[in-house]
């Protein structure tokens, strides 16, 4: 009769010969959780997916050029909510490992597309909350990556918010304290040479903070029919409606914005000397260099 002992010893040296082999062998590679080689350049672009917000506004203009001003106009119709500035182009998504790209891409999607699916659901979730029907962003330096908000919204609609460069370089100036000058003029040329691309390759309602100040009902009854809303006199009331806090990185928050009444445009400084392209521009959209 076999020892039962002998049955435990040997099924212990076994398991101890397994133990030893498995710290002497290389690790076994896990084939679902480490990627195959990937290439060095990776070119898919994802299709665009279905957004939930088809077609939102997006206000174009530089910085200082009133568009805080048409945000708390256009943010003043029952139907039409605008709020502070979203900065939707700093909202980021990471793909924090290396097969995370692969498991999107199996998904037909890439960072750019995820990102866009991203900010289609804070606009979506800004209207639903507001109970209006039509969405507007006024961040100013959405001007500056125009290209890719054709790309995240084909059906998107452009209001084009022009402001003497002249004008916007005095109120930049007085606004910071031992102003680079130089910094200040490459700051307003690199807004407006991405607005005239806007205006030269969307299809974008025009209109000049000089005359949004000047004759506020004409123009804001241009903006609703572009948008395709029946005008409200309320509108340019905007003092007596709620429009969040008036605070920096969100918009203006200056006295004048705070007073609650449209105020006339200051008109541009002519002792301020601009650079070539600069007044070209100026030129090119009806203002005297």
């Amino acid at each position: 009769m076999r020892d039962p002992r002998m049955s435990v010893i040997g099924k212990g040296l076994k398991r101890r010969g397994r133990l030893v082999i498995e710290a002497v062998s290389p690790p076994r590679r896990n084939l679902d959780a480490i990627p195959g080689p990937r290439p060095d350049t990776d070119t898919y672009t994802a299709p665009t997916a279905p957004r939930l917000v088809d077609s939102p506004v997006f206000v174009l203009s530089s910085v200082r050029s009133g568009s805080t001003l048409l945000r708390v106009l256009l943010n003043s119709h029952s139907r039409v909510r605008a709020p502070h500035e979203m900065h939707l182009r700093t909202v980021h998504v990471s793909l924090s490992r290396d097969f995370t790209a692969d498991a999107m891409r199996a998904l037909h999607l890439d960072k750019d597309e995820l990102e866009h699916v991203l900010w289609d659901r804070v606009l979506h979730l800004e209207l639903t909350r507001s109970g209006k029907d039509v969405i507007v962003d006024k961040t100013p330096p959405n001007t500056l990556i125009w290209p890719r908000l054709r790309r995240c919204w084909p059906n998107a609609r452009y209001i084009l918010l022009l402001r003497h460069p002249g004008a916007v370089v005095a109120s930049l100036t007085s606004r910071r304290t031992d102003p680079d000058h130089e910094a200040v003029r490459a700051e307003v040329l690199e807004y407006s040479e991405k607005l005239e691309e806007a205006r030269r390759n969307l299809d974008p309602h025009v209109i000049t903070y000089e005359e949004l100040t000047a004759e506020p009902e004409k123009v804001t009854r241009g903006i609703c029919d572009h948008l395709g809303v029946s005008w409200e006199p309320g509108m340019l009331d905007y003092g007596s409606k709620d429009h969040g806090t008036f605070r920096p990185q969100l918009g203006d928050w200056s006295s004048t914005i705070k007073s609650g009444r449209i105020q006339t445009a200051r008109t541009a400084d002519p002792d301020v000397e601009l650079p070539p392209r600069l007044r070209e521009l100026a030129q090119a959209w009806g203002y005297s260099a």
